[in-house]
């Protein structure tokens, strides 16, 4: 069998049969593409979480007066 003949890519006629079986070079820069998308949609979403979330400050806590590192007794 003549080697040139196996090494050459199968011509597909039908359009149809395009698909992630048939066509890998395609495929996989589409796949690269939505794992890029849903790695920058995951990390946005994540910062936005956190964002919406954050640690609003101290509060004010009243806090009675015989629990104090020096107690206050009426």
């Amino acid at each position: 069998m003549d080697q040139s003949l196996t090494d050459q890519p199968i011509e597909l006629k039908d359009p149809k049969l395009k698909d992630i079986a048939n066509s890998w070079v395609d495929s996989s820069v589409f796949l690269f593409y939505l794992e890029v998308f849903v790695i920058v949609a995951f990390l946005f979403g994540a910062s936005y979480g956190l964002w919406v979330h954050r640690y609003k400050g101290k509060p004010n806590v009243e806090v009675p007066g015989n629990t104090l590192y020096t107690p206050q007794y009426k």
